[in-house]
């Protein structure tokens, strides 16, 4: 928890600029291992071996073309497509006002603690989270938004190319402590609510049964313990 827990001298908008630029940088250093080509020119993730946008039989994801229109593409391109937005959105000044790769001080860090719902300036006017250090008020949407596609992205890395090409190149224990700090960053943060973690639920369940997420974590809230400990089982584990 300590890496995902925000220090209560941050202010929460620069905390949370912080973390998108972070765990977006992480995540695409796994993409890049997926989209890297061979010498015959072929990759390991291509509209050939992903022809779409998925994370197992039971979730796939479209995307929205010029028209607003839901399309499916091949998992590669989406991927490309979303780097695109994503990078977008961090480097657009209007969205992201400060450096997100450092931290400010908050001057009343106790502002961040009150719910969404009940935040006011002292003029009565309303109040957001990232407000004092100039994020707009549409920030935190962004974000929740931004973090969603990042979650796509690792469920299809995680059910089409675990095996190949990252447990086969040694890499599968950074992908795991990545995915899970993400997890319990996004959901201490509320970037991520329970229902968008469905595609990952199985990991998610034996993270919290093997002592991964802290009890005290909202991921740990998340978890489906007894579900973690069969599955737990199941792989000789305990």
């Amino acid at each position: 928890m300590t890496l995902s827990a925000r220090p209560k001298t941050v202010e929460q908008g620069e905390w949370i600029a912080h973390q998108v630029v972070e765990h977006y940088r992480n995540l695409w250093n796994f993409v890049r291992v997926v989209h890297e080509k061979e010498d015959d020119g072929t990759a390991v993730c291509d509209a050939t071996s992903c022809p779409r946008m998925s994370a197992g039989a039971n979730h796939s994801f479209t995307w929205l073309n010029s028209r607003r229109e839901p399309v499916e593409l091949p998992a590669h391109e989406y991927m490309t497509l979303m780097q695109r937005w994503i990078s977008g959105k961090i480097d657009d000044l209007a969205i992201f006002p400060t450096d997100p790769s450092g931290v400010s001080f908050a001057h009343n860090p106790s502002i961040t603690t009150t719910p969404l719902s009940q935040l006011s300036s002292p003029g009565g006017e309303p109040d957001w989270i990232g407000k004092r250090s100039g994020f707009p008020k549409n920030f935190i949407d962004v974000c929740q938004t931004i973090f969603r596609q990042m979650f796509r992205v690792y469920a299809h890395l995680y059910w089409a190319h675990f095996t190949d090409p990252f447990y086969h190149i040694n890499l599968e224990k950074q992908l795991n402590s990545c995915f899970s700090h993400f997890v319990l960053t996004a959901t201490a943060l509320d970037l991520l609510k329970s229902h968008e973690l469905e595609p990952m639920q199985p990991l998610i369940d034996m993270w919290a049964a093997n002592g991964t997420f802290p009890p005290e974590s909202k991921a740990y809230e998340y978890a489906n313990l007894k579900a973690g400990e069969r599955l737990l089982q199941l792989a000789g584990v305990v």
